[in-house]
């Protein structure tokens, strides 16, 4: 219960601020989650080259609103910032309803309900109306206000990093760009953070490096920054939609059997609770940077229900009470578990590999045939002794056992303690 409170505790403080790709809301939810975590903010000048993109001019807003006649403001960005397009220009003009209407976005089907809309890269305005308010819209003259900047200022992302025992890298990336939309991505910031603060407290063998950017720019323009770390990045994983209702999701990187991608589904699969792992595809969150062909790296997309499969996707209805506080605390638990195997998953060397060791004599045999509650821990013993000939290592054993990793693990620990097995590095290792 303390993981639900403390996750959907950021996600409420997060929720109201307005974001996008860059500007004050940005910072402010960056600043936030440097609160509880040390994160490094990191600002680039828009117009600097990023590959094949450039960063962008600043956005920031105020204030925006459509008034009627009356004085009454028929859609107003104070009361939801959903209202207006994300990057949308200043204006301030009167219009009729007919000028006006190309510049209005409702959803027909859910008549309640904002959409969400952005014109990062077009310069453009619109605002966001519910289809029921907007049908109520009658023939006149509206005061529109777009009280907006655009000027060079700077990207900010947010970056933590965590050294261990080795250079070695596991990435974990989040986008902060969208605004009040609970699921996308308010819980995977919140999941990312938790998971940050566990990390922090325990000892570690691999280095972890959390990204807190932009969709899509501020991991190219992370990316472009650090070519020359990329290297060091063994596992990663993006987190996305993990608070909602829906099953958990794991689409796999780009080279389909990394070691990051066959811990997720081992943890996945032992876990007895249903879920679905898909293919990579180039369409979706940043995984899709990180696995483009010219850095292939590691990383994996882990979300529950994928992006536009639920109705709420990218409306107003994506708010707190979409948000499951189990799905959270859950989500958080599968990719904690999937780190603390990637750090137990170490390659053993079978000691005395001729025939297979006497065990009775070392306290790891049963002493009587046929107590089934042992048969398990002692095939697993089986076959750690079996397979541990330096080129297995133990998630590769789990996996043709068909045993939980953590069964495993403990088989090879025993083994080492009685001197059956030792672990095998290969030169230049830690």
């Amino acid at each position: 219960m303390e993981a639900d409170c403390s996750l959907v505790g950021l996600i409420k403080e997060l929720y109201p601020i307005c974001r996008s790709i860059t500007g004050n809301g940005v910072r402010e939810t960056l600043r936030i989650i440097g609160q509880r975590i040390s994160l490094e903010m990191r600002e680039v000048p828009s117009g600097t080259k990023v590959f094949d993109w450039t960063v962008p001019l600043e956005w920031n807003v105020s204030d925006a609103y459509v008034m009627n006649g009356a004085g009454k403001r028929v859609i107003d960005f104070q009361s939801h910032n959903l209202h207006l397009m994300g990057y949308s220009v200043p204006v301030r003009k009167k219009m009729t309803l007919e000028e006006l209407r190309p510049h209005l976005f409702s959803l027909p089907a859910y008549p309640e309900w904002i959409p969400y809309r952005t014109s990062y890269y077009k310069e453009n305005w619109g605002f966001c109306i519910r289809h029921a308010d907007f049908e109520r819209l009658s023939d006149g003259e509206y005061d529109v206000v777009i009280d907006s900047t655009l000027h060079s200022g700077s990207l900010t992302y947010g970056e933590f990093y965590l050294p261990g025992e080795v250079s070695d890298e596991i990435l974990v990336s989040c986008h902060v760009c969208h605004p009040s939309l609970c699921n996308d991505n308010l819980s995977g910031i919140a999941v990312a953070v938790k998971l940050a603060e566990t990390l922090a407290a325990r000892s570690r063998r691999y280095s972890y490096r959390f990204l807190f950017v932009p969709g899509t720019i501020g991991s190219i323009t992370w990316l472009a920054q650090n070519e020359q770390a990329v290297s060091r990045i063994r596992h990663g994983l993006v987190l996305t939609g993990v608070g909602d209702a829906g099953n958990v999701t794991y689409k796999k990187s780009r080279q389909g059997n990394t070691e990051i991608d066959r811990a997720m589904m081992h943890v996945l699969k032992h876990s007895g609770e249903t879920h679905a792992i898909i293919d990579f595809s180039p369409y979706g969150y940043d995984e899709r940077q990180y696995c483009s062909p010219g850095f292939n790296l590691p990383v994996g997309c882990f979300m529950r229900t994928p992006h536009s499969q639920y109705p709420e996707y990218h409306s107003s209805a994506d708010n707190l009470s979409l948000i499951r506080p189990k799905s959270l605390t859950q989500s958080y638990t599968h990719c904690l578990t999937v780190f603390e195997l990637l750090e137990g998953n170490r390659v053993y060397v079978n000691q005395n590999p001729r025939c297979e060791p006497q065990l009775g004599r070392r306290g790891l045999y049963r002493t009587i045939a046929g107590q089934q509650e042992y048969q398990s821990r002692e095939l697993a013993l089986l076959w750690v002794l079996n397979m541990s000939d330096g080129r297995h290592a133990l998630l590769d054993i789990a996996g043709r056992a068909d045993l939980p990793f953590g069964q495993i693990q403990s088989a090879a620990e025993a083994l080492v303690e009685v001197g059956l097995l030792k672990e095998y590095r290969r030169s230049g290792d830690a």
